[in-house]
C-alpha cells in the first residue's frame, strides 16, 4: 500500500497554555525550532475575547480559543534545516487563509482575524450584566434582596466602554470537513515539494477507495499495542481487497461490502455500545472473511490473450498476467493447502496425537505467514511499472480494455461495411478508425493511473 500523509486537527480550549507547552525547551526533549507569525499579545487578546464571547453566548461545554494541526513529516525531513521548514509551512497557511499561526510539528491557528480598527462600544446609558456575563435590561435584575448588586454582576456607567472587539467572528469554514480535506491536500503537496525522490512522495488517503486506513502510532503512545492490533486487522482487509480485485470482483462490489459489513456495522455498534476497539476488529475480521468467501465463489478470470498489436495495451496485459499468476499462487495456498491442513488438524484427535497436532499447528502458522508475505508483495509487481496499488492498476486496466474493445468493434464494423456491395464513391468515403488516437488515449489512461498516488506505506489517523 502507498504511504499516506498524516494531518490531524484538534480544538484548543487553552491556546496560551498549549503554545507555552509545545515551545518550551524544558518540556520538549526533541524541540528543533519554533516560529510565530504573531506575538504573545495577539494570543492573549484572542483567548480573552473568545472567552468573553463564549460567556455571552450561553453555550455549554468548553470555549474553543483556536485550533491545531498536527502534521507528521517524513524521515527525509531530518536532513533539512528545521527553521526553514517551519517558516515555509507556517507562511503557507497564513498566505492561504489570512489568519495567524504558531507551528512546531504542531501548527496552531486562529479562527478569527484582527480587525483593521478595534470595535469599541461606549455606553450611552448605564449597562448591566449578570453573573454569566449576559446583558440584562435593568439594574433590578442584578440586585439582591439586600438592595446590593449581586456578586459577579457588573454595572457599566454612561460614557464608559462596555464592550470592545479586536477580532472578527470565527470563520466557520475551519469547522467544516472540506477545510480539513483541503488542508491535507495543501500540506501533502508542500511536503512532497521538499522531497526530490518521487518514490518517497506522500498521498492523502482516499476514503472512497476499497482500502482501510491504518493509524499512526506516536512515540510513547499508551495505546500502541491496541493500535497495532487494529492496524493488523485493517491490513488483512486491504490484502483481501487486492485479492478480490485480481480475482475479477468489481470495485463497486468490494466498496459495497466495505460499506455494509464495516462502516454500517461499526456505526451501529458505536451508537449502541460506544467505541470498542476489540469489537471494531471483530467487525473488520468478519468483513474480511465475507469478502474471502466471495473470492472463493468467484472463478479467476481467464488470462488475457496477447493478440492486440498495441504495445501500450500489451504491456498492461503482461502486468495483469504477472499479477494474476501470483494471485493464483496465493489462492492455492489459501483454498487448498491451508484448508487441508486445518481439516487435518481438526481430524487429529486423541491423547496420543499431541506431536501430530503440534506439527500441523506449526505448519499452519508457516503457511499463514507465507500467505501474508505473498499478499504484501502482490502490489510490488504493479509498482515496478508505476502503479501505486492494485486498485489504481485495475481501474486503469478496465478503462483501457474498454477503449481497445470499442476500437475493435469499430474496426470490425468498418471492415464489414467495406466488404458490402456499395457504390465506389461511397466506399471511397469510408475510413478505418484511427489507431493513433486510441494509442494516445491508452497512454493518457496509463499516466493518470500512475499518478493517482505515489508509492509509500500507509500511515493515517482514524477518521470517524
Amino acid at each position: 500500500m502507498p504511504r499516506h500523509s498524516f494531518i490531524q486537527m484538534s480544538k484548543l480550549p487553552n491556546v496560551k497554555g498549549r503554545i507555552s507547552y509545545i515551545t518550551s525547551h524544558a518540556r520538549q526533549e526533541n524541540l528543533y525550532a519554533t516560529y510565530r507569525t504573531a506575538d504573545s499579545q495577539f494570543w492573549s487578546n484572542l483567548a480573552r475575547e473568545s472567552q468573553q464571547e463564549f460567556q455571552r453566548s450561553g453555550t455549554e461545554g468548553k470555549c474553543i480559543e483556536a485550533r491545531e494541526l498536527i502534521i507528521a513529516l517524513p524521515e527525509v525531513y531530518t536532513q533539512y534545516e528545521p527553521q526553514q521548514v517551519l517558516t515555509d509551512f507556517t507562511e503557507e497557511f497564513r498566505r492561504r487563509y489570512g489568519v495567524e499561526t504558531n507551528y512546531h510539528i504542531h501548527l496552531i491557528f486562529s479562527e478569527r482575524k484582527l480587525l483593521p480598527e478595534p470595535d469599541v462600544k461606549v455606553a450611552s446609558r448605564s449597562v448591566f450584566f449578570d453573573e454569566t456575563g449576559k446583558r440584562v435590561r435593568t439594574k433590578k435584575e442584578i440586585t439582591g434582596e439586600d438592595g446590593q448588586i449581586r456578586k459577579g454582576c457588573t454595572v457599566i456607567k454612561k460614557g464608559e466602554v462596555y464592550e470592545s472587539h479586536l477580532f472578527t467572528t470565527k470563520d466557520t469554514r475551519f469547522k467544516e470537513e472540506p477545510f480539513l480535506r483541503e488542508i491535507k491536500e495543501v500540506y501533502t503537496e508542500l511536503i512532497n515539494r521538499h522531497i526530490s525522490d518521487p518514490e518517497q512522495h506522500l498521498k492523502v488517503f482516499d476514503k472512497n477507495s476499497v482500502y482501510l486506513p491504518t493509524k499512526k502510532i506516536g512515540k510513547n503512545n499508551p495505546k500502541a499495542d491496541e493500535i497495532k492490533a487494529d492496524n493488523a486487522a485493517r491490513q488483512e482487509w486491504n490484502r483481501t481487497a487486492d485479492m478480490a480485485l485480481l480475482s475479477g470482483i468489481s470495485e463497486a462490489k468490494i466498496l459495497e461490502v466495505k460499506r455494509t459489513e464495516i462502516h454500517e456495522k461499526t456505526s451501529q455498534s458505536i451508537k449502541t455500545k460506544g467505541w470498542l476497539p476489540g469489537l471494531f476488529r471483530s467487525i473488520v475480521s468478519k468483513a474480511k472473511d465475507f469478502l474471502q468467501n466471495l473470492i472463493r465463489e468467484h472463478d479467476m478470470p481467464p488470462k488475457p490473450v496477447l493478440e492486440i498489436d498495441m504495445a501500450e495495451f500489451r504491456t498492461m496485459q503482461k502486468l495483469m498476467i504477472k499479477a494474476q499468476d501470483k494471485a493464483k499462487e496465493i489462492r492455492h495456498l489459501q483454498d487448498t493447502v491451508l484448508l487441508k491442513l486445518k481439516q487435518q488438524l481438526a481430524d487429529t484427535k486423541g491423547i496420543f496425537k499431541g506431536k501430530e497436532r503440534k506439527a500441523l499447528t506449526e505448519q499452519i502458522q508457516r503457511t499463514e505467514k507465507e500467505i501474508a508475505e505473498k499478499l504484501d508483495k502482490l502490489p510490488d509487481v504493479l509498482k515496478e511499472d508505476g502503479y501505486p496499488d492494485v486498485q489504481a492498476f485495475m481501474a486503469t486496466y478496465r478503462k483501457a480494455e474498454a477503449v481497445v474493445e470499442q476500437y475493435n468493434r469499430d474496426l470490425a464494423a468498418w471492415e464489414r461495411e467495406v466488404r458490402e456491395n456499395r457504390r465506389p464513391a461511397e466506399k471511397e468515403r469510408l475510413t478505418p478508425p484511427e489507431k493513433k488516437s486510441i494509442r494516445d488515449q491508452l497512454r493518457r489512461l496509463q499516466a493518470e493511473g500512475r499518478q493517482r498516488s505515489q508509492p509509500k506505506r500507509k500511515s493515517h489517523d482514524r477518521e470517524r
